[in-house]
Formats: C-alpha cells, structure tokens, sequence
C-alpha cells in the first residue's frame, strides 16, 4: 500500500520538502469550500478516531455549535502515555505539517480560532521539531491572522504535558490546558458544550487529524475504500514486545494480525518478522496495554480494525500491538501493566484509587507465590467492581487487562497457586526431614 501518513519522502519534515510534494494545498482547497463542505468530506469518508475510542471524527465535528458567542476550540490529543502506544511521535518526527495542515482544516471546517497541541511533556526531542514546524507554518502564513487572504484566522499553540497519563483523558485535558490538575471531569456536559475555560471545544487524536488532508486530496470515496469498510484509511500499528522488527507501521485498517507480526511475503510486507527464535506466541495485547488480552491460539484470522477485534472480544485502541512469546511469564506482565495503572490513577474516584493498589496487591501475591485458589476469584471481583463505576475510563483500562487474563489464562494463575502450595508443603517438610537426620 502505498504510504500516505508517512511516506518515504526524505526530510519531508521540512516546511520546504513538505510543500513541494504537495503541502498546504489542501489547505488552500479546504478554504475555497463552505466550512461545512469540509465537514461532510470527513463525515462522508466515514474517518474514525484514532486515541482509541474509533468515534465517527465528522460526526464528533458536527457536535460543535455553528452559532456561538463564546471563543471556540480544537485540542489535538498528542499525550500518548499509554504502554505499548508510540505512534503519534513517528508523526511528530517524520511528518508534522500533516498534522499542523490538518489542524488548520479543522479549525476551519468548525470556525475555531484556536488551536493546542497537547503533547506528552517526556517527548522532548519531538516538541522541539513541532515547534520549528509551526514557527516555519506561521512565517509562511499558513497560521495565523487572514490565512492564505481567506479571511480565517486562528492561532497554533504548542502545550508540553507534565507527565500525567490521565492527562491524555479528554477531560482531563483541558483541565491540565486551563492550568489546573488533571482531574477528569463528569460528563455530560461533553466539551464541544462546555470544553475549555466553558467554551465550546473539540478534541482530536494526532493521528486522527493528519488523516483530513489525505481525505481531502483523495475524496471521500477513494479514501473510505481503503482499509475495512467500516473502519477504513490508513492506520499507524506500534509493534512491540517479542517480534524481530519493532516498529511503527502504516497499514491499510484491516490487515491481519498474524500478518503483522509475521510479514506477508506475497505482498512484500515485512512488518515485524517473526517471533525471535521462532517461538510460539503466547499471548498479544492488540491496542496498548488498556485492551483485552487475547491468547496467541486465537490470532489466526483476526484483523487489526475495530470490528474485526471486537469480533475477537478485545479492541483496536491505539494499535499498539504487543506480543509476547511463550516463555512470557504473564502473571508479571499483568502485574506490571496493574502497577501502572496503580501509579497512574488521579484518586478522585475510590473504586479506581483502592481498587487498582488491591488488584496490585493480590497480583503481587501471585507473583511472589503466596496465593491461593480464593485470590484468583477476589481478583476477578475487585476488577468487575472498578469497571464502569469511574469518572473516566482509566478505571475500565485497568480492570480490562485483568479481567482478560483470567478469562483466557486462568490456568497461570492456578499453576502459580499450586506452585504456592509445593513450596508451602516443602517448608513444613524440611523440619521434619533435618529432625530425622538428627
């Protein structure tokens, strides 16, 4: 397929490169059209998200009010903390103005004045070459006041993050923007009625804006028929773990997961090349480390596309594809990814603040052998009690991978207790064994 999101262009990063293979024209289109023309293009091409919820993008730009006296706003979600999830840096590195022209549509299609790039405040190297991207897109008139003499203004601001994960909450965001801590807020109401500082806003992933100046240059229906038809376009997939090739690739939505790791020779497609040492693969977890776990028996005809996993009983989030070979001891995988979300948590909702260190705790007895057979269904329980009774959806992120790890390897757990029990008896047999050599 050929690469749109990031061809192989060299120093595409430069304003220079950018605009003389095509740059900023589809900013020039998109300013020739009704605002809502653009909106309908995006809507049409059917472009869902890409932070993870895969919500209908042109739909979401429908929500903002046409007729408003407030300032309105568009936040680009760039705080991509999650594990496994690396994809919008690669953005960041090789193809900025995709993603600055592509605000600029945006902005354009709703009538917003102002945009913020919230990018995560670790990515330091990547904040530094956006920032020289919108002060070059700035000196050449791309941002700013009478835009190419359309008429629309808007500004561009660049906001490094301070190292929070929920801060990449939607509502959390704008907390964080406004200056305060990054405690999500209770919805309704949604922000494109009450965003920043009250004022009507719209977020959107990185990756999801760089995607409308492709929409624009190839039309609604070249576009939507690339990919699974619905969930079409291209895709970034971060492949991590126990692959030979990690990496992040561009693929069209729908491609096989086996493919993905394996490569697909028939097409010329390498992707992550095998399992090293030709292992068998245990065990994926699809979207970053806030998705279902899947076992590696159950790949065979998977594709990466939110239909094609929720098929699968897991989901595509962030297509930060993690894979783990058969030698992978899962319960300190899942101990781990809990500890995350353990240190991640705001503490504004008490299910998630004692329910994450409890799961934690009972994990660590698992992973220290001093379990038994009641702490596999505690476990579960506490992990059921979190879901769906948060503020946000950090609570569902952290009861998800467990609830999946002992759905489908129960058996870890209940070979790790009955490890428990062998070293529990060994220990009551040694004195018995050191007083009959006595």
């Amino acid at each position: 397929m050929e690469k749109l999101i990031l061809p192989n262009i060299p120093d595409l990063h430069k304003i220079d490169v950018y605009e003389a293979n095509g740059g900023y024209q589809m900013l020039r289109k998109a300013l020739a059209m009704k605002p809502e023309e653009v909106t309908d293009e995006v809507k049409k091409s059917n472009l869902r998200g890409r932070g993870g919820a895969c919500f209908p993008t042109g739909l979401k730009w429908t929500f903002m009010p046409k007729n408003s006296d407030k300032p309105k706003y568009l936040c680009i979600n760039g705080d991509e903390s999650e594990p496994g999830t690396f994809k919008d840096r690669q953005i960041f590195e090789d193809n900025p103005h995709l993603m600055i022209e592509g605000g600029l549509i945006a902005a354009y299609a709703m009538g917003i004045q102002t945009i913020y790039l919230y990018i995560r405040g670790e990515y330091n190297k990547w904040i530094k070459m956006v920032q020289k991207a919108l002060d070059d897109a700035y000196a050449k008139g791309y941002i700013g006041q009478n835009i190419l003499g359309s008429g629309f203004s808007t500004s561009f601001y660049l906001h490094r993050g301070a190292g929070a994960y929920i801060c990449g909450e939607e509502s959390a965001l704008m907390n964080s923007l406004e200056g305060e801590r990054g405690y999500p807020r209770v919805k309704p109401p949604f922000p494109a009625q009450f965003g920043l500082w009250g004022c009507p806003t719209t977020i959107n992933n990185v990756e999801t804006i760089a995607n409308v100046p492709l929409i624009l240059r190839m039309g609604w229906e070249a576009y939507s028929k690339i990919g699974h038809p619905k969930h079409p376009g291209p895709i970034l997939v971060g492949i991590s773990g126990h692959v030979n090739a990690p990496g992040v690739y561009e693929v069209p939505t729908g491609v096989l997961i086996t493919d993905l790791i394996y490569g697909n020779p028939s097409i010329g497609e390498k992707y992550g090349r095998g399992v090293p040492g030709n292992k068998k693969i245990k065990a994926i977890i699809p979207g970053g480390s806030s998705t279902m776990i899947m076992r590696g028996d159950a790949i065979e005809g998977v594709t990466m596309d939110a239909e094609g996993l929720k098929a699968a009983g897991s989901s595509v989030g962030t297509a930060g594809l993690i894979v783990m070979d058969e030698d992978t001891d899962l319960i300190r995988v899942i101990t781990r990814v809990t500890k995350f979300y353990y240190h991640e948590s705001c503490g504004q909702c008490t299910p998630c603040r004692e329910g994450t260190g409890w799961m934690f705790k009972i994990l660590k007895r698992f992973e220290n052998s001093e379990a038994t057979m009641q702490d596999i269904d505690l476990l579960l329980d506490v992990a059921n009690n979190i879901e769906g009774n948060t503020i946000c959806a950090l609570g569902d992120a952290a009861a998800w991978p467990v609830q999946s790890m002992i759905k489908r390897f129960r058996d870890e757990f209940e070979q790790r207790v009955m490890k428990s029990n062998g070293a529990a008896n060994a220990k009551k047999k040694s004195p018995d064994i050191v007083h009959a050599l006595r």
